[in-house]
């Protein structure tokens, strides 16, 4: 049986430290959220995301505004984040209303400022192998906890199935920055089984539950963060952990993996951006 990549440890383990350290500066770390909407699921990120923060000595702030809000009334809110010295790190929780351009809230956002990874400049400096501001916060989780479970990246085969700009693609150029041999699968990939089967590290992060235990590699390593409610309202992962985890060495759970594992990078990234004003 696979060992547990028990995302809730570590998480753990680095709210710890962080609140170690915060509780050592003379003022604080603050993190503003902009929500958008009255999506369900949105607010029970932002409300978990606020709770940790505060838990920790983080100060949280969330600016709500109404589903027709004006585009133009958010990106000037930015405008305003950006330019405030008390303000250390803006996120802008997805997905926002359909009028609204993803786009153009995120290149709104000071790189500076820009909690996710998410913007233009941070992204580029991702893509070019330098060292952007603070790297996305699911692929820095994943990477972390590899890490913390004595994985190694370096010459191994990485598949990462998924390319959002979220999780796929980032994750798979961070993996590459690690020295590992990437290999990134999606909708349109054909006999995906062929592939998942050469992995030595399997990143999936699609939403769909896809990978059964016969298409994983004997000792493989899988990372599951694609987290979903079947019909019977069970949450679910894109790995079947069952089958799967009578093949891999490690496996993460979902929940209890990456989820944990994304927060705590979301609040190391607050810290480390509020660093780089002192």
């Amino acid at each position: 049986m696979a060992i547990i990549l028990d995302g809730k440890k570590l998480r753990d383990k680095i709210l710890e430290d962080l609140h170690i350290k915060i509780s050592s500066y003379d003022k604080k770390p603050k993190l503003v959220v902009i929500l958008v909407g009255d999506d369900a699921a949105s607010q029970i990120y932002v409300g978990n995301k606020q709770k940790c923060a505060q838990k920790i000595g983080i100060t949280s702030e969330v600016i709500n505004y109404p589903s027709d809000t004006e585009e133009k009334i958010i990106i000037d809110k930015i405008n305003e984040l950006n330019n405030d010295g008390s303000v250390h790190a803006i996120l802008v929780q997805l997905p926002l209303p359909e009028h609204i351009s993803k786009e153009n809230i995120i290149n709104a956002i000071s790189p500076q400022k820009d909690v996710d990874g998410f913007t233009p400049y941070n992204f580029g400096k991702l893509f070019s192998g330098e060292v952007p501001c603070v790297y996305p916060c699911t692929p820095k989780g994943i990477l972390l906890l590899l890490d913390e479970y004595g994985i190694d990246i370096e010459g191994k085969h990485a598949v990462v199935v998924g390319r959002s700009n979220i999780v796929g693609r980032p994750m798979s150029q961070m993996l590459l920055n690690r020295n590992a041999t990437v290999t990134v699968c999606h909708s349109y990939t054909k006999n995906l089984a062929q592939i998942t089967k050469t992995a030595d590290i399997l990143i999936s992060a699609v939403g769909k539950n896809i990978i059964k235990g016969e298409m994983l590699k004997s000792d493989c390593v899988v990372v599951d963060v694609g987290i979903f409610k079947d019909e019977s309202g069970k949450l679910r992962g894109d790995v079947d952990f069952d089958s799967s985890s009578k093949i891999a060495s490690y496996i993460s759970p979902v929940p209890g993996g990456v989820g944990p594992m994304t927060i705590a990078s979301l609040m190391l990234n607050t810290v480390e951006l509020f660093e780089k004003t002192l």
